[in-house]
């Protein structure tokens, strides 16, 4: 029997993606708040910051604090026995990090900055082992977490590649307004890294999280 395995997100690329490498995980989409979360972690930050303690929240740790937020709360509200995978990813570009623009004139603004421009996809991971003969052995959950980066080339699209992009709505609803693997694939000129990691999640990284756990990743296949 495979070890069991949830993914903590509703993103059909990271369930294609760990289906395509053989494994069938149980979905349990999380309830976080994202902008709740993180505008309390930075307030937080903020505060230590003041007081001469503590550290900043530099832009890569955001996915990662999200992607841990996700395995945990789904950990809290459902309890399953098995491994748990939260994911988050943002865009590093020119010194902010972005989202999903939600908005078509937002996203029409971004591929405007953005094009022939270059930026940092980061995708943070959390594993939370929260099977029961884990918790029996060690009295809690274990957790392992880590961020995938990747820089991203942007080709220097027209107005009109960027209004008709903009209008098929995809960008709306992806981090940093573009995917790799589906219609924003033109626009993408190369990648360093991990290919998977700007997909939406980092097998290798996966693979090496699972290890510390004690895991090997075949251990997830039927």
């Amino acid at each position: 029997m495979p070890v069991p395995f949830v993914l903590a997100s509703q993103s059909p690329a990271r369930l294609s993606t760990l289906r395509a490498a053989g494994v069938e995980p149980q979905v349990i989409v999380s309830e976080v708040d994202e902008d709740a979360l993180l505008a309390e972690a930075r307030a937080a930050c903020a505060q230590q910051a003041a007081a001469g303690i503590g550290f900043a929240l530099e832009l890569a740790d955001h996915p990662q604090l999200l992607a841990r937020a996700k395995a945990e709360d789904v950990v809290g509200r459902h309890d399953p026995d098995a491994i748990v995978l939260g994911c988050d990813s943002m865009l590093e570009f020119e010194g902010e990090i972005l989202g999903k623009p939600h908005d078509a004139d937002v996203a029409r603004e971004r591929w405007r900055a953005m094009r022939g421009g270059t930026g940092v996809l980061h995708s943070g991971h959390a594993l939370v082992d929260n099977r029961l003969s884990r918790r029996e052995a060690t009295g809690a959950p274990t957790l392992a977490a880590d961020t995938s980066s990747t820089v991203v080339h942007f080709a220097e699209l027209t107005d009109a590649e960027i209004d008709a992009y903009v209008a098929t709505g995809e960008p709306l609803t992806v981090a940093g307004a573009f995917t790799v693997d589906g219609l924003g694939g033109p626009y993408v000129e190369s990648i360093e890294g991990d290919y998977h990691g700007v997909v939406g999640v980092s097998l290798p990284l996966v693979r090496r999280l699972l290890r510390t756990l004690g895991v090997d990743f075949h251990e997830l296949r039927p």
